[in-house]
């Protein structure tokens, strides 16, 4: 070791304590609550991805609009009105049913794309057409059950 010429030689060398630094008491991790079963449900709900969300629409307006249709045929049937070709409310409601499904099919088929990964180019294949049907099936059959088994007897 070299003495430095400034300081005398009778002075012993310093020894400087190392420098520690108090440990910092890191604040524990708060864990998220636990969310209820519902809590999620209703984020999903409201969280929902837009094309799935105009799929369903889509379905639910042709569904309330084809149910209006037949609930005023019906209404009018019931009521006694002499229609061309009779009582075809069975034909009607097979109709209606028929269009939703494929309405749902065609639109859930257009509007939801399947997942890209890595490409730029958005792939449709019949499972998307698939899905708007099965998504379909009990809109259509929810909207027919409160055309006919609630609203019908408000106007009859």
């Amino acid at each position: 070791m070299t003495r430095d010429p400034a300081t005398p030689a009778t002075t012993p060398p310093v020894a400087t304590p190392p420098v520690t630094t108090p440990p910092v008491a890191t604040p524990p991790v708060a864990t998220p609550p636990r969310r209820s079963w519902a809590e999620i449900r209703w984020r999903q709900f409201r969280n929902a991805p837009r094309p799935v969300v105009r799929a369903v629409l889509s379905s639910l307006i042709i569904a309330i609009v084809l149910a209006t249709l037949y609930l005023a045929y019906d209404v009018a049937i019931s009521r006694g009105a002499a229609l061309p070709g009779g009582d075809l409310r069975v034909l009607f409601i097979a109709i209606v049913i028929a269009a939703v499904l494929v309405t749902g099919s065609v639109v859930t088929y257009l509007v939801v794309p399947q997942p890209r990964g890595s490409g730029d180019r958005s792939r449709r294949s019949p499972w998307s057409a698939a899905l708007g049907f099965f998504a379909a099936v009990p809109i259509c059959y929810l909207v027919l059950v409160v055309a006919v088994q609630i609203l019908k007897p408000l106007f009859t």
